[in-house]
């Protein structure tokens, strides 16, 4: 059975939503709605004149689709998230979940009284690297998980704040581990358990904005694992690194590249790399949509999946929660 998406909000990643889903012979877009006229109506005329919308409310009173992709503004996702649910529709919503463990739960039991699913979009799961890391540290192959440590050394120039009325506000963006940590966040708690204690500082170097630039936290995870997370936005002309290094009993992996997308040191007692493993990284090619790596694609299709009665891996509300939790309790130890 084809799957009916409709998608509310057009930026950047919500044409690589539009993008993956015309491109998945198992689904389709049958509505768009972002507030920028003009932007909807250029997708439309791109996307063979798709239903385009300004006002949220009357797209969710109009459309018949099966799933709503909620591509907003952070601070949007509660909002737009039980907006859809209350409609009858499944939601799949982008990270961050919300900028709260409140707003999250809300969301769940919205999900829960519409007897809807809700999903987040964790497209780094679906990273080769990630899929094998994930696999040895499944099969207890690691022994015990010592230390995990994190490291997102990226650039974001002013102008990526100034152009927007949300980023770099604590209340509608939330903070750098919202925006450029959360990805990262959600391995570590998938891999260690959530955070048990925490110990971090931050502080805004060079940006003019409210939020964090630069942060260090160490951590300690349920599971016995001490990690460290280092993140900021002030790398010089480029982002250079975004890599997760685990120490274990009987192995170590690190993952690196600038997007998790490369297996930098692999040795695991008994467990050799499989032969042949294409690691470079891609850009998107959707026909009409080019872009960085990304694996959309893989979590679109999951959908489609779990909606056809397919097992497939999807994050579930309660599983995105879980970094939102580690968010909130990282910044509840500097933001007192």
């Amino acid at each position: 059975m084809k799957i009916r998406f409709a998608i509310v909000g057009c930026g950047s990643i919500g044409k690589r939503h539009l993008a993956v889903i015309d491109a998945e012979s198992m689904a389709e877009v049958v509505a768009i709605c972002d507030i920028e006229e003009n932007r909807v109506r250029e997708l439309s005329e791109l996307y063979n004149g798709v239903p385009w919308f300004t006002d949220y409310n009357t797209m969710l009173s109009e459309i018949n689709a099966d799933v709503v992709n909620v591509v907003t503004p952070h601070f949007f996702h509660k909002q737009h998230s039980i907006q859809a649910l209350h409609k009858g529709f499944h939601v799949l919503v982008e990270k961050p979940m919300a900028l709260s463990v409140k707003d999250c739960r809300e969301m769940i039991a919205a999900a829960a009284t519409a007897k809807k699913k809700l999903w987040v979009v964790k497209q780094n799961r679906h990273n080769v690297p990630v899929r094998l890391a994930q696999e040895a540290i499944r099969e207890g192959r690691l022994g015990k998980i010592f230390m995990i440590k994190c490291d997102i050394l990226w650039n974001r120039y002013q102008g990526y704040y100034d152009e927007s009325d949300w980023r770099g506000k604590i209340e509608k963006e939330g903070g750098a581990l919202f925006t450029q940590a959360s990805h990262f966040i959600d391995l570590l708690v998938w891999w260690c358990g959530d955070i048990t204690g925490v110990k971090a500082i931050t502080e805004t170097q060079n940006h003019n904005i409210e939020t964090e630039d630069s942060g260090v936290a160490i951590l300690h995870f349920s599971s016995g694992t001490i990690g460290s997370l280092v993140w900021t936005t002030c790398v010089y002309h480029k982002n250079f690194e975004g890599s997760i290094t685990v120490i274990g009993e009987r192995g170590t992996i690190k993952i690196g590249g600038q997007y998790l997308n490369k297996m930098e040191f692999w040795d695991v007692e008994g467990f050799e790399l499989p032969q042949g493993i294409d690691f470079n990284d891609k850009p998107n090619s959707y026909g009409k949509y080019q872009g960085t790596s990304s694996n959309h694609d893989k979590v679109i299709k999951a959908v489609v999946g779990v909606l056809n009665d397919q097992s497939a891996e999807v994050v579930e509300g309660l599983e995105g929660l879980r970094s939102i939790d580690a968010i909130e309790k990282i910044y509840s130890n500097i933001r007192q």
